[in-house]
């Protein structure tokens, strides 16, 4: 069944295509939220998971467990290289991770085998950040309770 192109679901996907990396529902809906749409909560979830469904947007499940989305850039199945600090996303291909689900599946007897890999990590901006506030803690460890106040 398709679902109604309604101006609350038009506004969602427009939020969506305007927010950095995967966000959640309720990130998504706070921003909504503080532009005063009047868009409840549940309609975004309906209007993302419709989305998703119609691969017009990117979903996956956070390290967390949390339900993230993301605009579709690439049609047709692709991977993710997903920065944990900042929400950076690298759409990737990865022919070896193909290769070796489809071996895999074939090994223990399945056929029609669908997968999802997803790769958390650092980009290399928040790597930096990272590593300069760990500089800066080893060089002066008031620094780091200096800056929290």
């Amino acid at each position: 069944m398709a679902q109604r192109n309604t101006w609350q679901r038009e506004r969602v996907r427009e939020a969506l295509t305007d927010a950095r990396g995967f966000v959640s529902a309720q990130s998504l809906h706070a921003t909504l939220r503080d532009e005063n749409t009047g868009i409840g909560l549940a309609t975004v979830y309906r209007a993302l998971a419709g989305l998703a469904a119609q691969g017009e947007a990117d979903s996956l499940q956070s390290p967390e467990g949390e339900a993230l989305y993301r605009a579709c850039v690439s049609a047709g199945h692709h991977h993710h290289l997903i920065c944990r600090s900042c929400g950076l996303t690298v759409e990737i291909e990865a022919t070896d991770v193909e290769q070796w689900a489809r071996a895999t599946a074939e090994r223990h007897g399945f056929r029609d085998a669908e997968h999802v890999v997803d790769i958390f990590g650092l980009c290399a901006s928040c790597a930096a950040a990272a590593d300069q506030r760990a500089d800066q803690q080893r060089t002066d460890p008031l620094a780091v309770k200096r800056d929290a106040h």
